[in-house]
């Protein structure tokens, strides 16, 4: 594993940040286009921000995700004049990669909630409420494709953009660290307990080891994306602290345990269960990439991607 490059080594014809200034802006980018998100998104949230229901949150993660990746994408093309090779997005292999990934989001969400339910901290209701109504089931196909561009985009920012433009400046090791840490920092709040904390950390280590592996990010995005949508309209559970207002659309499940099984307002995401689950992805990941040949399946020494 070359600890300086990263899914290409096409170069940079721009210039790159400084390794600790790349995460600085990172955020600025988030920062600046929060303020037009911000007008657009005001009939689809409450005043404390929260949006309203599946239409206010297709709303905040179609817009808010589609103003950053606007926003970095401009950088990438018009600053650092790399190509999207260079930030995971790799020729070839692209819609197999995140259909696999996609499964495994599926069926990873469905394991930790069935183990939290096997645990007895989950008292089940009705199964397939959401097929009783064809609104419900609108709503749920609308934020499954919410899903797949606000977790494609963070894979994008964090993972691709992010991660390179640090392993070029300082190493794989730090870029890991630095964009894992602000993953967690801008997924963060007052109110989450240390549980939710670690698990938003585990989570970015865990899909950062993934595109490390696969020297794309093609699995992590589906994977971010199946998780995120399973958890949100599977189980009328919380996902990410966020109600999707939707019957679910596998069983409905009613906390009856311990924060620390059930993860709280944060759903599933802050439970332990969730916790051993990334551990063990991440244990898995290393010990693919520790066996993985030293040139890896991808020939490096030739330029990816199209010009972004």
């Amino acid at each position: 594993m070359n600890l300086k490059t990263i899914y290409s080594t096409s170069p940079a014809r721009g210039w790159l940040p400084w390794g600790l200034l790349a995460p600085v802006v990172c955020l600025a980018l988030a920062l600046v286009t929060e303020i037009p998100a911000g007008l657009i998104l005001e009939p689809y949230v409450d005043p404390t921000g929260e949006p309203v229901g599946a239409q206010g949150l297709m709303a905040v993660l179609l817009v808010s995700f589609i103003a950053w990746m606007l926003a970095v994408a401009a950088w990438i093309a018009f600053v650092e004049r790399r190509n999207a090779g260079t930030i995971g997005l790799t020729r070839g292999g692209g819609a197999a990669g995140f259909s696999r990934g996609l499964v495994g989001g599926l069926v990873m969400a469905s394991a930790v909630v069935a183990c939290i339910w096997w645990a007895g901290a989950y008292e089940p209701g009705a199964l397939f409420p959401a097929l009783q109504s064809p609104g419900a089931l609108v709503a749920i196909a609308g934020l499954f494709v919410s899903f797949i561009v606000q977790a494609s985009i963070e894979e994008i920012i964090f993972r691709g953009w992010l991660t390179s433009a640090i392993t070029r400046r300082m190493n794989l090791i730090w870029a890991v660290v630095l964009s894992s840490l602000l993953f967690t920092l801008l997924h963060s709040s007052r109110e989450n307990t240390w549980i939710v904390t670690v698990n938003i950390l585990l989570f970015a280590s865990f899909l950062s080891a993934w595109s490390i592996y696969s020297n794309n990010i093609w699995g992590a995005m589906g994977w971010h994306a199946g998780w995120n949508w399973l958890l949100a309209t599977g189980f009328e559970v919380p996902v990410t602290g966020l109600d999707a207002g939707v019957p679910a659309l596998a069983v409905s499940l009613v906390p009856a345990g311990p924060g620390f099984l059930t993860g709280g307002e944060q759903g599933p995401e802050g439970s332990v269960i969730c916790t051993l689950f990334l551990v063990c992805g991440i244990i898995f990941f290393a010990w693919r990439i520790a066996r993985k040949p030293k040139d890896g399946k991808a020939d490096h020494n030739k330029p990816s991607g199209a010009q972004i």
